[in-house]
């Protein structure tokens, strides 16, 4: 060190100072790359209650649009319009259960039953012809598979979970559709005040096309499940009605769902005889023919129409990060980031041109 100079001292800041404008500029990046990084966490660890709250939106939604529909006849107000849909609903449920809830029962239990030896038949004859392992290797593949789950979908995984999941959604859908004003008002004030409006106008956008989404799929389930009771009824295929039933809930998951149902009746249709499961077959092709070329297109126009690659992909990915409720929810999702994406190019289009012709 200097002795004959000691009065001069080093100037500027150090790198530790606050107050270096090259300590804050890269401060700030680190903060937001860890701000991301513990965003990705917290999604990833609370991704269950996050699928649970959006599907509490989409139940309101639905419930929305229902309110909507009763206020174009009767002007009352809006609690009240949502209380004789929920009474509705409930007498809808209870009313199916009570006329032919012991039918129903005993049905599904003939299906398990039935399911349970049509596929011991195929494995044994898979097991026969040398394609598949044996039935001890298959159920220890099984067993695997099984506890492979991660933890995203062991909480629906348990009948317990799915009640209780259905639950809170039921409970949140009602609160939300209740006031969705207040909520609305809520998300706004945590957005800045020069994106508000178009945040305003992004969210109404989605509600809207929630509520066309949701209308298309429920006029899909009840003429899925009506047509499908009907056909298989007057050909005489067995358990009609329960097949019926799963066929208007599968309805609400595209491609998956048509798929599940033409299993189960096919399955359902030969355990009774190969003209009864040539039947089966035949109606499952009839029903999901006519949705699809005349039903769905005539919905669509009026609703939503996604493209279906689009749409099986979303619940392939959906249904392997988040299990089943992620399945049922992926199609919602899809629709939702189509209008952000929408009204973010119509923004961006609307910026270029008042740029270009500036005022």
């Amino acid at each position: 060190m200097s002795e004959d100079r000691p009065e001069q001292l080093v100037q500027g800041p150090g790198p530790n100072e606050m107050r270096d404008p090259l300590v804050r500029r890269e401060l700030k990046k680190a903060s937001v790359w860890l701000g991301l990084a513990a965003a990705m966490a917290l999604v990833v660890i609370l991704i269950q209650p996050l699928l649970i709250i959006f599907g509490g939106l989409v139940f309101a939604a639905m419930l929305d649009g229902g309110v909507r529909l009763l206020g174009r006849v009767l002007k009352i107000g809006r609690g009240w319009r949502l209380l004789i849909i929920m009474l509705c609903a409930v007498a809808f449920v209870v009313g199916t259960f009570y006329l032919a809830g012991v039918q129903i029962a005993a049905q599904f239990e003939q299906l398990r039953t039935t399911l349970e030896l049509q596929a011991q038949r195929v494995s044994d004859w898979a097991a026969g012809m040398g394609i598949l392992p044996g039935r001890s290797d298959i159920q220890e593949l099984a067993k695997q598979a099984l506890g492979s789950v991660g933890k995203l979908t062991s909480f629906v995984g348990t009948a317990i979970g799915a009640f209780t999941t259905l639950f809170l959604i039921l409970i949140l859908g009602l609160f939300i559709a209740m006031e969705p004003r207040l909520y609305e008002r809520g998300l706004q004030w945590m957005i800045p005040l020069d994106s508000r409006r178009e945040f305003a106008l992004t969210v109404e956008q989605m509600a809207k096309m929630l509520r066309r989404l949701l209308a298309g799929r429920l006029i899909g389930m009840a003429f899925e499940g009506v047509l499908t009771f009907v056909i298989l009824a007057v050909l005489g295929v067995p358990m009609a009605l329960v097949l019926g039933l799963i066929a208007a809930m599968l309805a609400f998951i595209p491609n998956i769902g048509a798929f599940i149902t033409g299993v189960l009746m096919t399955a359902v249709g030969f355990s009774a005889g190969m003209h009864t499961g040539i039947y089966a077959l035949a109606t499952y092709f009839v029903v999901q023919n006519f949705d699809g070329y005349v039903v769905l297109p005539m919905v669509a126009r009026r609703t939503v129409d996604v493209p279906p690659a689009l749409t099986l992909s979303a619940q392939l990915l959906a249904s392997a990060l988040f299990g089943v409720l992620g399945l049922a929810l992926a199609d919602p999702m899809v629709a939702l980031i189509k209008v952000a994406l929408e009204r973010s190019s119509v923004r961006h289009e609307e910026d270029m041109g008042a740029d270009v012709n500036p005022a």
